[in-house]
């Protein structure tokens, strides 16, 4: 009977019934189906998408005021040094006896050409008489004979010049300064240098005086012309157009004129392309 039995379970099992038809104590158990596990697939390399750079932004660098350039006073040619002539180191020396000192002429910043000297010049004009070449930068005191003392002289800069004929009114010895309105208007920094004195606001006479030792007063028509043949403290701009039209010399050279012209004495200056 057992044998019977056993056939039909079999039957049944391989005619794919259901083991549920079957005995439970004859039926096989259930299979569950053995899934295996799935390995992760290896990572794949995904380039990264650009896309514009991006620009780092940088906190702006402080801000420091603009330092505030200032015209200078005065604009002089780059100074040259000349060859010193030994025969003229006695004559630009240091002048004795004067109420303020006067110093050597560093005779490295003159060129040669413009130190005093006697020089052909024949003339119309008397001895005595005083002829400003400005084109030239040359002051002639005429000696008659056809002879002429020569002076190097620094004149007016252009539109500051002046030409004609006019009388030497007045000289002195280490004079004030009294500077027109027009020029202070022009250079306010003058100012700080003036004061009062006797005669109103100007710059008292001495060795930082713009007149140096010696001035002489040019005069026409019975005025003032305000034109000045002076000193100067600069010997580099002899033989420059740097003034406000007055005529400059060398202390030494300006005490020489000073010493050989009388009241009265003619001056003629020449026209110029300078003026």
């Amino acid at each position: 009977m057992y044998k019977s039995v056993l056939v039909v379970c079999f039957t049944l099992m391989s005619s794919a019934v259901s083991a549920q038809d079957c005995f439970l104590f004859l039926c096989p158990p259930r299979m569950e189906p053995q899934v295996q596990p799935l390995e992760p697939p290896e990572p794949r390399y995904m380039p990264r998408p650009y896309g514009p750079p991006v620009v780092r932004q940088y906190p702006a660098e402080p801000q420091y005021p603009v330092e505030r350039q200032y015209p200078p006073e005065r604009q002089y040619p780059a100074q040259r040094q000349y060859p010193v002539d030994r025969q003229y180191a006695a004559l630009y020396g240091p002048v004795a006896g004067e109420p303020f000192p006067v110093p050597a002429v560093q005779l490295s910043q003159v060129n040669p050409n413009y130190l005093r000297r006697v020089v052909s010049y024949p003339s119309n004009e008397p001895p005595g008489t005083i002829i400003v070449d400005p084109q030239n930068h040359y002051l002639y005191l005429v000696q008659g004979g056809g002879q002429a003392i020569r002076y190097g002289v620094g004149v007016g800069r252009q539109g500051f010049g002046w030409s004609g004929t006019a009388n030497v009114r007045d000289k002195q010895a280490w004079p004030d300064w009294y500077p027109p309105k027009e020029m202070i208007q022009r250079q306010p920094e003058l100012r700080r240098q003036l004061s009062q004195l006797r005669s109103g606001i100007g710059v008292a006479g001495g060795p930082g005086n713009p007149l140096g030792a010696r001035a002489l007063y040019l005069w026409a028509n019975g005025k003032d012309t305000l034109y000045r043949i002076h000193g100067t403290n600069e010997p580099h701009t002899i033989g420059q157009s740097v003034s406000s039209g007055c005529i400059r010399m060398l202390n030494q050279d300006v005490i020489d004129l000073y010493q050989r012209t009388p009241l009265g004495a003619k001056v003629v200056v020449l026209q110029s392309r300078v003026s």
